[in-house]
């Protein structure tokens, strides 16, 4: 967008730089960064003069995108555009994970986290984020503020998800300029469901393909010798690993996809992980 942003509407402006950084790399993910901002910007102000003449060129803008993309059925098609959006952001947090679980931590892989946790935003433009997708947002949120943090304080990040019950991230982080406050200790309560705080708890996350299992994977289940007994939890886990191959097939990687259609082939047989 070539007008300046209106104060107002600063909170879209990461996911306007999203759009902008994708615009040849990727024009899906830059149309719907852009209606997410949109419908977003509306939201917050509307009314004002400088607020309206910026959503307006913002609507032109997604107008001629949305006839040069006419043909792409992830425009054309609300279930091919949620697939296409989940499946980048959850590639990306994928890539930044496993940076993260391995000790690797950098500029990139604080990027890809805080990236992921902007496009898991713009899915709510097809409508309530799924449970799975909105631990990932916030677990991607807090780890790019995080990192970012402990990096410019010259101190060791700490891998993984443990030991961040309680600590909160900054929206206002910006990946590009480094402005984000800093995180609170950690906490040393233990967490209950009925906790206001308890979707902060990040140690029960479930992780996307080819991560490294969270620091609590659930207790085997068990079962008779000759007959496998599954939980319902149990044929959810299986699908997710069959939809998370698919979602690597997209990309060509076809070792994450062997990877996951052999565990949930081997949780299907033996009940086990």
């Amino acid at each position: 967008m070539a007008a300046a942003l209106p104060p107002q509407l600063k909170q879209i402006q990461h996911h306007l730089r999203t759009g902008q950084e994708h615009e040849k790399r990727d024009p899906v993910v830059a149309y719907y960064c852009r209606l997410y901002a949109m419908q977003t910007g509306m939201k917050l102000d509307s009314k004002t003069p400088e607020c309206r003449k910026f959503l307006v060129k913002l609507m032109d803008q997604l107008e001629t995108m949305k006839k040069e993309l006419g043909d792409n059925e992830s425009i054309s098609q609300e279930l091919v555009g949620h697939a296409h959006i989940e499946n980048y952001a959850l590639k990306m947090f994928l890539y930044a994970d496993n940076e993260d679980r391995s000790g690797r931590f950098h500029k990139n892989m604080i990027k890809s986290f805080y990236t992921a946790s902007l496009l898991l935003d713009v899915l709510s433009v097809f409508g309530e984020l799924s449970e799975e997708n909105f631990q990932h947002r916030k677990y991607a949120k807090w780890k790019a503020t995080y990192i970012h943090n402990c990096l410019k304080n010259g101190e060791a990040p700490q891998s993984g998800p443990i030991g961040m019950e309680g600590e909160a991230y900054d929206d206002e982080y910006d990946v590009e300029h480094g402005a984000a406050s800093r995180p609170s200790p950690p906490s040393s309560h233990v967490l209950s469901k009925d906790d206001p705080d308890a979707n902060t708890n990040f140690s029960n996350l479930q992780i996307p393909p080819g991560a490294h299992a969270p620091a609590n994977t659930p207790a085997e289940v068990p079962h008779c010798t000759g007959e496998v007994r599954l939980t319902p939890e149990d044929n959810t886990r299986a699908q997710k690993y069959c939809k998370y191959a698919g979602s690597a097939l997209q990309y060509e990687d076809v070792g994450t996809a062997v990877q996951n259609l052999q565990k949930a082939l081997k949780l299907l047989t033996t009940g086990k992980e």
